[in-house]
C-alpha cells in the first residue's frame, strides 16, 4: 500500500546574507501509513515544524522528495500544491488560527469553501463530532483555548483529508485540557481513518500516538515506544 506521506532524504538550507549557512532539515527520511497515529517528538529547534510547512506544500525543500498518496509534491506545481493542501491535507496550529471576525460555523465552512464544496451539513457534523453543537454562531474570542482548538479540529476534519498535520496542537492549552484536545483529535483521526502527524516538544502528545518518531539537529534519528516517555 502506498504510504500517505513519503519523505526522502529531505533537506531544507535557510540562506542569509546571501549565502546558504542553516540546515533546518538534514537528510530526513520518513513515511506516514494510511491511518496512523504519529508523533514527531523534539525540541524547539529541531526542525518539525519546517518539516511539517514541506509536508503541506507551505515550504519547499532544498532538496529531496516528498510524495503525498504517491504525488511528487515538486512535480504538482503551486496550483498543484495548493489544490492539494485544500483537499488532502489538513492542518492545526497551536495558536488555533481561526478568524475571529467569523463565527465558529464560518471558520469551519471556509475551509470547505477554499476545497470547493459549498454544502454546511458537513460543517455542522464535524462541530457536533468534537462537542461543540450549539456553538455554531459564537465567535472565537468567545470561546476558551479548548473550545477554539475543537473549532480548529472540526476545521482540519471537515474536508475528510487524507491526512492532517499538527504542529505543537496543545502548546497552548493547559495540562488537563491538553489531554482533552489530543484524545479527541486521536480518536475522531482513528474513527474517520485520517493519518494524523503530530509536531510536538511535549511527552503528552506521545501517549496518543501509535509511532513516536524523535528528531534531532533536523533528521528523524529514532522511534520509541510509548511506554519510554513519561506520563
Amino acid at each position: 500500500m502506498t504510504p500517505v506521506i513519503r519523505v526522502v532524504d529531505l533537506w531544507k538550507n535557510y540562506i542569509r546574507d546571501g549565502r546558504e549557512n542553516m540546515a533546518a532539515l538534514r537528510g530526513a527520511d520518513l513515511e506516514i501509513r494510511a491511518g496512523e497515529v504519529v508523533a514527531l517528538y523534539g525540541k524547539s529547534g529541531s526542525g518539525k515544524s519546517t518539516l511539517l510547512n514541506i509536508l503541506a506544500g507551505i515550504d519547499r525543500p532544498s532538496r529531496g522528495r516528498v510524495e503525498v498518496e504517491g504525488k511528487d509534491l515538486e512535480t504538482l506545481g503551486e496550483e498543484g500544491r495548493t489544490q492539494l493542501r485544500r483537499r488532502r491535507i489538513g492542518f492545526i496550529f497551536q495558536f488555533f488560527n481561526l478568524l475571529p471576525t467569523l463565527t465558529v460555523i464560518e471558520n469551519v465552512s471556509l475551509s470547505l469553501e477554499l476545497a470547493g464544496k459549498s454544502d454546511l451539513r458537513p460543517a455542522l457534523r464535524a462541530l457536533q463530532s468534537v462537542g461543540l453543537e450549539g456553538k455554531e454562531s459564537r465567535f472565537p474570542p468567545e470561546l476558551s483555548g479548548g473550545e477554539q482548538q475543537r473549532v480548529a479540529i472540526a476545521r482540519a476534519l471537515v474536508k475528510e483529508p487524507a491526512i492532517i498535520l499538527a504542529d505543537e496542537p496543545t502548546g497552548n492549552l493547559d495540562t488537563q485540557t491538553g489531554n482533552q484536545v489530543l484524545a479527541l483529535l486521536a480518536g475522531r483521526c482513528r474513527e474517520f481513518g485520517t493519518s494524523l502527524l503530530m509536531a510536538t516538544h511535549s511527552p503528552l502528545t506521545c501517549r496518543y500516538s501509535d509511532r513516536v518518531l524523535q528528531m534531532v539537529d533536523g533528521r528523524v534519528v529514532e522511534e520509541k515506544a510509548r511506554g519510554e516517555f513519561p506520563p
